[in-house]
């Protein structure tokens, strides 16, 4: 094979240039002022000056306009490992040819933004209690100023009390807006997607307007899913980058409820230190930590009966599902499954009924009397640092589910905790690991309890759950996967 060409490997090149057009149009590199040039990159913008040198990410571009006689190019600079402040570099070009000068902004934007959508208009919802009541503060500091300096239009609501922000999703004008973002934790977007959900053209609303977290409360793990962070500033700017991304979502019937879920669920030791370390919230994040060792190294169980509707049984075969899955480059209708033109675009039927109708004939309900954990997750990470569902897909039509028994020996226990940190929980022989499309639990022998929804508390009592492939929105980094460290099949084995 011949070796690559300088040109090939010169990284000051542009590689998607036209080769047809007019050299002095389609140039990758723009000279401004008397010694300043700038240049299209591989993948950063590279500013030459008599003062600097530096280059700025394309995914931190901002925004670029021409002035009469000036070229003002804003972006968001690195202030520290996880803040980015609005920043701004400005020539004079009254001297620079205006055709090459507008057919290079474009293309700079062009590269900035790639398969995103510019000038996104966002309905910008703050919990004030969130943050330990912060979150205001961190919205005017950290996130206003980077969607105004990318010329988003931004409707700002606080809200009120529980459950508000269902009412404002349920009633809000489709065509006002195409995204709705959160700063809170991940009880406003549950709250959020129930809203879209109750409309009578729910399965409309929830394709067409993306619902995204700017992280401001103690449980953040969809930005750290989606834009992997939980920083203010950089899940702003991520949000102003972010791609179209079909989200599969979770019905859950339990009495005559449905509701949908978007994060997990959880029945066992992880519902009880999400829900019952509430009063040690103070701690941070560090809570679910400690919480967790405590239940742990009890060895307490928590039996149910539990009937799931496997998909994918091993796991080998579901290293081997995420490999071929990550490389697949389907465009987002083929994510989601097909909508139905006669029923006014309804949330999804029930393939496999409700909790109130019999069991599925192909599923059978096994009693669990040592059963530690229940976890199924639709997104990898819970928290920061605790990626539980790493083979875990935005729309593969899945839900991960992790069990643990209770009975396992304290070692163990500590072992699956700095597992779970580590990214080797998947691997640990006590963990079952597989992907389902439904399932129905009944705990047992516990008059009281805790049952985890998105994070939210739900009755202890029977539930049933059912995934719909690609039936809600979001924005991402990729437009396919998460930010998490996901499973490959081991080679050689």
């Amino acid at each position: 094979m011949a070796p690559p060409s300088i040109a090939d490997s010169d990284p000051f090149k542009d590689p998607i240039a036209p080769l047809e057009e007019d050299d002095a149009l389609t140039g990758s590199t723009l000279v401004v002022g008397r010694d300043a040039s700038l240049t299209l990159a591989t993948d950063s913008l590279i500013v030459l000056d008599s003062k600097t040198t530096q280059a700025i990410p394309f995914f931190n571009i901002l925004w670029a306009e021409i002035s009469e006689f000036e070229l003002i190019i804003t972006y968001a600079k690195p202030t520290s490992k996880k803040v980015v402040r609005v920043a701004s570099i400005n020539y004079l070009t009254e001297k620079t040819d205006r055709r090459q000068l507008t057919a290079w902004t474009a293309r700079l934007l062009d590269r900035a933004y790639g398969k995103s959508q510019r000038k996104k208009r966002i309905k910008v919802l703050i919990n004030p209690f969130s943050g330990k009541g912060k979150a205001p503060k961190w919205y005017l500091r950290d996130i206003a100023p980077i969607f105004a300096a990318a010329r988003c239009e931004i409707d700002v609501e606080r809200t009120r009390l529980s459950g508000h922000a269902v009412e404002i999703a349920e009633k809000l004008n489709l065509n006002d807006y195409d995204v709705i973002a959160s700063c809170s934790g991940d009880g406003l977007p549950h709250e959020v997607f129930n809203g879209l959900g109750k409309r009578k053209d729910a399965r409309r609303a929830l394709s067409k307007v993306a619902v995204v977290q700017l992280p401001c409360g103690s449980g953040n793990a969809m930005s750290c899913n989606l834009n992997g962070t939980d920083s203010t500033s950089l899940a702003a700017l991520c949000v102003v980058k972010g791609i179209r991304t079909p989200l599969d979502l979770v019905s859950i019937t339990q009495g005559d409820t449905r509701t949908l879920s978007f994060l997990s669920q959880s029945l066992g030791i992880v519902a009880e230190v999400d829900l019952g370390t509430e009063h040690i919230r103070w701690m941070g994040s560090a809570r679910f930590t400690y919480g967790f060792l405590a239940r742990f190294l009890a060895q307490k169980v928590y039996p149910c009966d539990v009937a799931v509707k496997v998909d994918i049984p091993t796991k080998a075969s579901v290293r081997e599902h995420y490999r071929k899955e990550v490389g697949n480059q389907a465009d987002n209708d083929e994510r989601r499954e097909n909508m139905s033109e006669d029923n006014d675009y309804a949330l999804p039927e029930l393939e496999y009924g409700s909790i109130k109708d019999p069991l599925p004939s192909d599923w059978s309900m096994v009693s669990y009397d040592q059963m530690g954990n229940f976890f199924a997750g639709n997104m990898a990470f819970m928290a920061p640092d605790a990626n539980f569902f790493p083979a875990s897909l935005p729309n593969d039509g899945h839900l991960d589910l992790v069990t643990v028994d209770g009975d396992i020996s304290r070692v163990a226990a500590i072992q699956s905790l700095l597992a779970v940190e580590n990214g080797k929980f998947f691997d640990m022989p006590h963990v079952t690991y597989r992907k389902i499309s439904g399932y129905r639990i009944r705990p047992k022998d516990q008059k009281q309890g805790y049952i985890s929804i998105d994070g939210e508390r739900f009755p202890f009592e029977p539930f049933q759950a059912e995934v719909h492939r690609g039936l809600g929105t979001v924005l991402s980094k990729t437009g396919h996967v998460y930010e998490a460290p996901g499973v490959a099949p081991i080679t050689g084995a």
